[in-house]
């Protein structure tokens, strides 16, 4: 029996564990226009999957563990369904048939459908699983289909060289190149220890900007934005490549970092990165699952600049590379600490720039063009693709591309603005490499006044008469509305304002009086709230005073405030020289309290505001 190869194997993994599901499905939607051989296209699909075996393989268990078994090429069951549809029924028809799941157990890991809107309009949908597919496939797939059809059309199978080897063999080739974990000087052994300690303390979450809660299992719908940096951005990023001897790739990696960091993602940020994982050039012509993601660190630490980050950017990349044949199946098992099935795990952002070329489907006497597809599908929380586009003449034209994020933690404008502040970023440091990441500008200037301007425009127009003025005539209109409330007690307006007017009068025939200061040294409470008003209303300013600090701090608060009267209860009512302490608990106090009328006194010139 053939093992799978350990990318395989964690799909087969995911399939048992989710069920039935369209998330690791690849679509392909293609226009077709012109007059199309309907029975030369269905031959040539046969013709492919008879050419790679991995289109034509189950996966089926045994005792537990699952295997590859490749159907003969006449035994896949594989048929081109070919329907018939109005136009406007053509969108809803491609819906339909992108949400269909695999069985992997029993059925190929390929369908195709063919939908006619008219004699030379034709609708042409693939889908491929990803257990038998990733990007690099797409060209191998094209090319040998477009060959197959040229073929058939002129009434001949396809004359090609054979394959040098099969998915199956690479398989065990895999096993065989990483060796045994228990022989320490194997591959395996070797890559385990490099990515233990690259790994080691990776965050399990990157925090980003989310606007709901991480769901308990993800629904892997998306949003999906349109990534456009313009040729110029483009030649200059080129040329801090060149100029630091690095990849664009690395460029781009380390701007996503920073603007992640900037977002909030803190200054240790994991990016998955893809590797094609075709070293071998026999493998370069297969359709298969060869891919493997690294997880390259952002280190943000330290307040660097963009180049220091470019720099250590740079250094991650060329030490995973250096170890990139460890698969990240057998990377996960070993060092990520804390599975969920929540998030992905290791890293939640993965950052792809294709440069495998584009795959062109050429069938003679055809105009072949994409066509829309399904709704994006989100594997990560976010995920970037984009792509280089150059000139006639080879210069920079651009890069094109789009950002999918997670619908279960992003709104559609979130994804846009995280999108536009990455692009912003490649910007700016695209001229400025040397800039601290701390100075790059994150923000529009529409959302930087939005920021500053618009959400910060708290001004309101206050009357300029005195806050107590304005308290007395609440209290007068509503004397018996709650004004607060105090543990178990609570006090109306009207008494509230009776304490305070009493108290008033006490601090009035003590001397208190404008530009003086009473210090207030009471419990939060009713009575506290009572002498700050009774305080307002003498004139005075008063100072909060804690009786747990010690004596000498208090002794100075007095001094520098100028406070000549104390308000206190009980152990608060201290003795400090000069200063005249009114003791609420003190029986002459009260007395002389309840000697005074409830009624206010006077119009002393007050604060025009609470005092903060």
């Amino acid at each position: 029996m053939i093992p799978l190869s350990f990318a395989q194997r964690r799909l087969w993994f995911m399939a048992q564990l989710e069920g039935p599901s369209t998330t690791y499905n690849n679509p392909v939607v293609l226009r077709l226009t012109g007059a199309l051989d309907r029975e030369a296209l269905a031959a040539a699909f046969r013709d492919v999957l008879e050419r790679h075996e991995v289109l034509r393989t189950v996966f089926p268990e045994h005792g537990g563990e699952p295997y590859q078994r490749v159907l003969p090429a006449d035994g896949t069951g594989f048929e081109l369904t070919v329907a018939d549809v109005a136009p406007e029924e053509r969108r809803a028809a491609v819906a339909r048939v992108l949400r269909h799941t695999f069985d992997l157990s029993a059925g190929i890991p390929v369908k195709a459908w063919l939908f006619a809107e008219g004699r030379d309009e034709h609708v042409l949908v693939v889908l491929v699983h990803h257990i038998a597919w990733d990007g690099w496939s797409a060209g191998p797939l094209a090319r040998d289909l477009s060959a197959a059809y040229g073929a058939r059309c002129a009434g001949r199978a396809p004359e090609w060289e054979p394959l040098p080897v099969q998915y199956a063999d690479y398989t065990l080739w895999q096993r065989e190149l990483l060796g045994d974990e228990d022989d320490p000087d194997g591959v395996l052994a070797q890559q385990l220890e490099y990515w233990r300690t690259a790994l080691a303390g990776v965050p399990e979450e990157l925090g980003l900007p989310f606007d709901r809660p991480r769901p308990a299992a993800p629904s892997y719908r998306g949003h999906q934005v349109e990534l456009d940096v313009p040729a110029d951005v483009h030649a200059r990023l080129a040329g801090v490549a060149r100029e630091r001897r690095m990849s664009l790739f690395m460029v781009l990696q380390a701007a996503f970092a920073v603007t992640l960091s900037r977002l909030g993602a803190g200054t240790d940020v994991p990016i998955g990165s893809a590797v094609a994982g075709r070293t071998d050039r026999d493998l370069r012509g297969l359709v298969g699952l060869f891919v493997n993601t690294l997880v390259i660190r952002g280190d943000l630490s330290g307040d660097p600049t963009f180049a220091d980050v470019l720099d250590r950017v740079r250094e991650a990349n060329l030490d995973a590379f250096e170890h990139q044949d460890l698969p990240f199946e057998r990377l996960v098992e070993e060092v990520a600490p804390v599975r969920s099935l929540a998030r992905h795990p290791l890293f939640q952002v993965m950052l792809t720039l294709q440069n495998t070329g584009q795959a062109e489907l050429t069938l003679d006497g055809l105009t072949v063009s994409g066509a829309s597809g399904g709704e994006p599908t989100a594997k990560f929380d976010l995920d970037v693709s984009a792509a280089e586009v150059f000139d006639p003449a080879g210069a920079p034209a651009g890069l094109r591309g789009a950002l999918t994020a997670a619908a279960d933690l992003f709104d559609a404008p979130t994804a846009a603005r995280i999108a536009d502040t990455w692009t912003r970023v490649l910007a700016q440091v695209a001229d400025t490499p040397h800039a601290r990441v701390r100075d790059l500008e994150i923000l529009d200037p529409a959302e930087r006044h939005r920021l500053l301007a618009e959400w910060n425009d708290t001004a309101l127009d206050v009357p300029r008469e005195p806050v107590v003025r304005r308290f007395e005539a609440l209290a007068a209109r509503t004397p018996d509305a709650v004004a607060l409330i105090a543990g178990d007690d609570e006090v109306t307006y009207g008494e509230l304002e009776a304490r305070a007017n009493r108290l008033a009068g006490l601090l009035r025939a003590e001397g208190a009086a404008a530009e003086s200061v009473v210090g207030l040294c009471l419990p939060r409470g009713a009575e506290m709230v009572a002498a700050i008003v009774a305080v307002w209303k003498t004139g005075a300013a008063y100072v909060p005073l804690d009786q747990a600090h010690p004596a000498e701090r208090l002794e100075y608060m007095l001094a520098d405030s100028g406070a000549r009267i104390v308000v206190g209860r009980g152990d608060a009512a201290f003795a400090l020289a000069g200063v005249r302490v009114l003791d609420l608990g003190d029986p002459q106090v009260m007395e002389r309290l309840a000697a005074l009328p409830a009624t206010r006194w006077g119009r002393p010139c007050g604060p025009t505001r609470a005092p903060t």
